[in-house]
């Protein structure tokens, strides 16, 4: 088993973020989508316990590819992680694509574990309009009333809201959880949060990979170009759009109310074992650093990654 083990394992880093990322976000999408399925399909659920679920799949999310990736398992987020710099640029291409593969899948198996009850709802006519419409349980659309321009600002203000409590969270000088365990928990917290207060106009997307994946599986499933051509394609780029204007507009607000006005950080010395040449222990200082690949500077990543190609 040890040299088929071996032989398995990945030494290219992207390579395993890219996996990290989309084992996140398929836990993360899986959760979202099986929900709306039984919010849809059957009296089993309530509009509280498909918030609980889009919850518990990011806490699950991450608790899959944090310590591999860091995961961000959301492009938008990824960019205010980017400049606040907890991830590095050039892996931010990397880790879009490896969302949008998980969310994708994550709807290709909700499809096919749900696939007798769609048929008994929809009678196989897969449709995105009225009263049987189905395409909704895989990505979001807007509420009927509310203007196209009102949707966009909804998902400006929602992703928002998620990258500034993440940047609160993850800010070491601020109240960052004692336990690192405790990290995923906040987060799932936020999108629970999020969906109990903001869910009415548009569903909540806040992801471009969440809503993205999922409708390229609806077009190429059965629905057609319906989930991209709805409210004549003024709709499916918002879900895009909007979370990377509101999670940019986070990190631009973090900075200026938060992040500028901390006192600059001296290194916490911490007791370390030194065993030298000729076997004998010494005690010594060393400064304390994040031992996590996902939360390395931008240079050592560098460095680490031009040594493994």
């Amino acid at each position: 088993m040890g040299v088929i083990r071996e032989k398995l394992r990945i030494k290219n880093q992207i390579i395993k973020d890219m996996l990290g990322e989309f084992l996140g976000t398929f836990f993360l999408v899986t959760f979202a989508v099986a929900a709306s399925a039984q919010y849809v399909l059957t009296d089993l659920s309530s509009f509280l316990t498909l918030n609980f679920a889009n919850g518990m799949g990011l806490v699950f999310g991450i608790y899959a590819a944090g310590g591999v990736s860091g995961a961000s398992l959301n492009p938008s987020v990824g960019i205010a992680l980017c400049l606040s710099g907890f991830i590095p640029w050039y892996k931010y291409p990397f880790y879009t694509v490896a969302q949008i593969a998980g969310a994708f899948t994550a709807a290709a198996v909700q499809y096919g574990v749900n696939y007798d009850m769609l048929n008994a709802y929809d009678g196989g006519n897969r449709t995105t309009y009225g009263p049987t419409a189905t395409a909704g349980i895989f990505s979001t659309f807007p509420n009927p009333k509310v203007s196209t321009l009102n949707c966009f600002f909804d998902q400006v203000f929602g992703t928002f809201i998620l990258a500034l409590c993440i940047l609160c969270i993850l800010d070491k000088r601020n109240f960052m959880p004692l336990d690192k365990g405790l990290i995923p928990l906040s987060m799932g917290g936020i999108v629970f949060a999020i969906g109990t207060c903001w869910a009415g106009n548009c569903g909540y997307a806040i992801n471009p990979a969440r809503d993205l994946g999922p409708r390229l599986f609806t077009a190429v499933a059965g629905w057609g170009l319906e989930p991209f051509s709805y409210r004549n394609w003024q709709w499916f780029w918002i879900p895009i759009a909007g979370p990377i204007c509101g999670a940019t507009l986070a990190y631009i607000i973090y900075q200026l109310f938060i992040e500028l006005h901390w006192t600059p950080l001296e290194p916490e010395p911490v007791d370390t074992i030194v065993v030298t040449a000729n076997g004998t222990k010494e005690k010594s200082m060393e400064l304390m650093g994040v031992d996590n690949h996902a939360f390395k500077s931008s240079k050592d990543d560098e460095l680490d990654l031009a040594t493994k190609l």
